[in-house]
């Protein structure tokens, strides 16, 4: 049973399953570092555990809450496997402590079969484990499928009204921005709900890892990874596909380089692309009026004057010195979208 979908972001209650269900060890894969959790059976008990301790941080947030499988294959599992944690988060949802559960999964793993499996439950996300389009690439990391299998899974989910929403990877080996693109404008032409873009990163104990120490593979830079994909946002902003996170999520091993050899991670990446944006925007929207006063103002909404400023005021520095301002003040103004900006008269 699909759940409507919702015009808000959801709150999400993460319950990762690292490595379980994949039948591939792709080559810039460690889990167990990026979530940090083991590579241990989660049982359901735990699951419920997870729920049940999630649910006291929520505290007053009206927002939908769902229940989210990570870090794994979910249809990959076994059957009787995936009906046990789906049974125990179901009871949330009929209990209506939760509104409903969703997954990522690999596209290889969608087909009638595994949707017979799901159908029942108050299933309303689908993630898919894109990467790359391209054929070659996929084979490189050792994926262990097709672009052609992503393109029958999201036909699969849509037929049945799931809301998708697909992952992909820049910096990959064997592929460079222009292959990067052509990923997604094949993933635009799929019409997914919303998109994840990730930046590779060389991780610890994984083959990526020993390609970076052998010389065969080698990262791209923070500044690289940040200008590419502010070009896949502002593609997919075009095409009103949501890019709902940009940069892997933040943990203690991620941030502290334990789990890190090499490569763009930074907590804040997400950030960083939206100060690119803003900065862009505000040389744009200065250079055309001519700015040529000692002091100006820009307003933006509140919720976007982080971003404006970027991090540690970088932006409002580069564009004092761009436009040989004495001051430049960032002021709210909530009457404003939050991705966009106005000079002051």
């Amino acid at each position: 049973m699909v759940n409507p979908i919702s015009t808000r972001r959801p709150f999400i209650i993460p319950i990762f399953l690292p490595h379980a269900g994949c039948p591939h060890q792709c080559v810039f894969c460690n889990q167990t570092s990026i979530t940090g959790a083991q590579r241990d059976s989660v049982s359901p008990e735990k699951v419920e555990r997870q729920i049940h301790e999630f649910l006291k941080y929520k505290g007053n947030d009206r927002r939908p809450v769902q229940a989210a499988f990570y870090g794994g294959n979910f249809l990959g599992l076994e059957k009787e496997y995936i009906k046990r944690l789906l049974d125990v988060s179901a009871k949330f949802v009929k209990n209506k402590e939760i509104d409903a559960i969703r997954f990522s999964t690999r596209p290889d793993t969608i087909d009638h079969d595994r949707i017979e499996i799901i159908k029942n439950y108050p299933i309303t996300a689908v993630e898919i484990g894109v990467q790359s389009m391209d054929d070659g690439v996929l084979a490189m990391v050792k994926r262990g499928h097709s672009a052609s299998d992503t393109q029958k899974a999201v036909a699969l989910l849509q037929d049945r009204h799931y809301q998708i929403g697909l992952q992909m990877m820049v910096g990959l080996p064997e592929e460079d921005e222009a292959g990067s693109l052509s990923t997604a404008y094949r993933i635009g032409e799929l019409e997914p709900d919303f998109v994840r873009i990730y930046p590779t990163i060389v991780l610890k104990n994984s083959l990526l890892a020993r390609w970076y120490e052998n010389g065969t593979y080698r990262p791209w830079s923070l500044e690289r990874s940040i200008a590419h994909v502010k070009t896949l946002y502002l593609f997919f902003k075009k095409k009103n596909i949501p890019v709902i996170r940009m940069g892997l999520q933040a943990s203690e091993d991620l941030d502290s380089g334990a789990a890190v050899l090499a490569g763009p991670y930074h907590p804040a990446f997400g950030h960083l692309v939206h100060s690119e944006i803003f900065l862009d925007m505000a040389t744009e929207i200065m250079g055309h009026k001519s700015v040529s006063r000692d002091t100006a103002t820009l307003k933006v909404h509140p919720k976007s004057i982080s971003k404006m400023r970027g991090m540690k005021n970088s932006n409002v520095e580069t564009l004092k010195r761009r436009f040989r301002l004495q001051s430049l003040k960032i002021v709210p103004d909530s009457s404003l979208p939050e991705d966009t900006l106005a000079l002051s008269p």
